[in-house]
């Protein structure tokens, strides 16, 4: 049984990388908790315009009255009394990256940012705790009219059309941490591509949380206008503790008529974290939304990017993998809404769950009452690689129309020690056998990915693998 066991035995994701921690050297820390008088003590230190400060506290009002979701993992350990919920490193957001601070520079250079802005990225901006630290664009793409900056500065800078996008897509009452989002958000990035511009290299967002018992409540807001496109990047990572974190960013995404966003995200949080994440886009006529999602850390995750087809040809494509280890519960997938007439999507989801970790992808499918001729593909493939862990398929469609094509599948499997046998009768050490069949399961997924990000995912789920067995 022990050799059985150990043909079919894969490490965990090796997060040594993520883990190394920084002193916390904050310059400012709200007190723990959630009241009135916190709430606005953080629009203070940020100075925000009036309608801002009234919609933090009509935020924190809903934040009240509305319960913590039952229906997903148990959120067992987050207690809102213990979370600080805004601290600021101590440093102003820096234009060069020399003149940011030694010991968040180092942080960010361990995790390959600067290096990735020099070879492949449009523009990046690094986020550490509740402020973005550094941020900076490529001269060719400033002048082209594309507008990336924090959030802070857009609220300041472009406030009408902020004031005018600014969670509308994920609203307050959408449910409890969009409530407290809206609270209490700090940080993230704002995108406008103007008409007709195409950025050819991606833009890069990176979001590192350092302190302890802390939350991470960014916001991003990118408005693709029509015939535009471009790719963003979104990284996460943060160091393990023994107290709970909290990550409640939101992402809003709007893709006007005939225009392409691709949106990648790779989270390695830590399994003290707790990542529920709200990202919602609205599609236009002949629009693309491309959704990429790599989920590797967390002890808990619940993350289900939404797609509106609210114009006639909207489409959407939604590919994820999730790896789910010792005392991980994460709970994705995705949703779409076909609100027009030749709507199109296709989901394509893979979840790789070990050593008692639990993998859950939910799907749902709205197909209204306009949508005539709308098309709608769901697949989901589940690899568990032994007896302990867990990986369960909830679907929802919601049929609204007869005039529609709709279809979804699902397969789960473990590593067959057959085929662990037939790779090893042709020359593969064990070890190599079972790197080979687990990235071979994850390829679809890499190969989506910039090459940074496939890169990092392949050694993610494959590293470590010398020296496993017994």
């Amino acid at each position: 049984m022990e050799a059985v066991k150990n043909k079919t035995y894969v490490e965990d994701v090796n997060r040594s990388i993520y883990d190394i921690k920084d002193k916390v050297n904050a310059s400012y820390k709200a007190s723990r908790g959630l009241t009135s008088g916190i709430v606005n003590s953080i629009s203070l230190e940020k100075n925000d315009p009036a309608w801002m400060r009234e919609f933090r506290q009509q935020s924190l009002k809903i934040y009240k009255e509305l319960e913590v979701p039952v229906w997903g993992p148990s959120l067992e350990g987050l207690n809102m009394e213990d979370i600080v919920t805004y601290v600021r490193p101590n440093t102003k957001m820096q234009l060069k990256w020399e003149e940011v601070p030694e010991d968040i520079k180092n942080t960010f250079e361990r995790l390959g940012i600067p290096q990735a802005e020099r070879t492949s990225l449009a523009g990046v901006g690094a986020q550490y705790d509740s402020e973005v630290v550094y941020h900076n664009v490529r001269e060719e793409v400033k002048s082209l009219g594309v507008i990336y900056t924090d959030m802070e500065s857009a609220v300041r800078e472009y406030e009408d059309m902020v004031k005018e996008h600014f969670m509308k897509l994920v609203t307050p009452r959408d449910h409890k941490f969009a409530a407290l989002h809206g609270a209490v958000w700090s940080g993230g990035s704002f995108v406008y591509v103007p008409p007709g511009v195409s950025v050819e290299i991606p833009l890069q967002s990176y979001f590192r949380l350092n302190a302890p018992g802390a939350g991470q409540f960014e916001h991003t807001l990118i408005i693709v206008d029509k015939g535009a496109s471009l790719h963003f990047i979104e990284g996460c990572s943060a160091p393990k503790y023994n107290v709970a974190n909290l990550h409640a960013g939101c992402v809003e995404l709007f893709v006007r008529e005939g225009a392409r966003l691709r949106y990648s995200t790779i989270e390695n949080w830590s399994k003290n974290m707790f990542n529920l994440n709200t990202k919602r886009a609205s599609v236009e006529k002949n629009g693309t939304m491309e959704w990429v999602s790599g989920s590797f850390g967390s002890r808990v995750s619940y993350l289900y990017p939404m797609s509106i087809l609210k114009g006639e040809n909207a489409k959407m494509e939604y590919t994820g993998i999730t790896f789910a280890g010792n005392g991980q519960t994460l709970d994705t997938g995705v949703k779409v809404v076909h609100a027009a007439k030749n709507t199109s999507s296709h989901m394509s989801s893979k979840s790789i769950s070990k050593d008692g970790g639990c993998s859950t992808f939910r799907s749902a499918v709205v197909m209204g009452t306009e949508a005539d001729g709308a098309k709608c593909a769901v697949s989901c493939e589940s690899l568990m690689l032994d007896s302990e862990s867990r990986s369960d398929t909830i679907p929802v469609m919601d049929i609204r129309n007869d005039n529609v094509d709709i279809g979804h599948e699902a397969k789960i499997g473990r590593i067959s020690d057959d085929t662990i046998f037939y790779l090893m009768s042709r020359g593969l050490s064990e070890a190599d056998a079972r790197a080979m069949i687990v990235s071979g399961f994850a390829e679809p997924i890499a190969k989506e990915l910039p090459l940074e990000y496939a890169l990092e995912m392949n050694q993610l789920i494959r590293l470590e693998m010398e020296g496993s067995i017994g």
